[in-house]
């Protein structure tokens, strides 16, 4: 990895842990700005550096750094009912950077390919932090769905959508 790859992939890691603990309590799941800067990581990073970013989050927030939703950290955190979905970030950022394509890729890709990228994404991150969830608190499926995924659907579309918009300005800046 060259150093300006290093530096991106680091910078990329903190906006995740500046925008982590924001979140507001609506439920056992709290909604987060950690999605969105996720979404970020991946579709400006690619797929590689992007899933690295997370995982560098996600071992800051295991350390005990409050990085977490509303300013927490430790494994307790990431054991906890919503750890599934903070380990799901590694999948939603991975998804969202292999529909993005390599930053540096001479022919971008169609511009449907991100949100696309992003929404599977999401799924997947979804269903990793709802099984997790199911499993830690023996809520069945409907359960589940309705307190976990359905509430933030609207939200999850809102930065989907300004992801995708600003992603290309983004990425032109830093990889030209």
């Amino acid at each position: 990895m060259k150093t300006n790859d290093l530096t991106l992939t680091a910078a990329m890691a903190a906006l995740i842990c500046v925008a982590g603990p924001l979140t507001i309590a609506i439920g056992p799941v709290p909604l987060s700005l950690a999605s969105f800067a996720v979404y970020l990581a991946g579709a400006i990073l690619g797929w590689k550096r992007g899933s690295l970013a997370v995982a560098v989050y996600l071992l800051i927030g295991l350390v005990g750094v409050p990085v977490f939703s509303g300013f927490s950290g430790g494994v307790q955190k990431l054991l906890g009912v919503t750890g599934g979905y903070l380990i799901g970030y590694v999948a939603c950022a991975l998804i969202t950077g292999l529909f993005a394509g390599e930053p540096r890729a001479e022919k971008p890709r169609p511009a449907w390919r991100l949100p696309v990228g992003m929404a599977l994404g999401t799924a997947a991150l979804y269903a990793v932090g709802t099984a997790w969830f199911m499993r830690q608190t023996g809520n069945p499926l409907s359960a589940a769905m309705g307190m976990c995924v359905l509430p933030f659907l609207p939200g999850d579309a809102v930065k989907i959508v300004a992801a995708s918009v600003i992603t290309g300005p983004v990425r032109r800046a830093i990889y030209r």
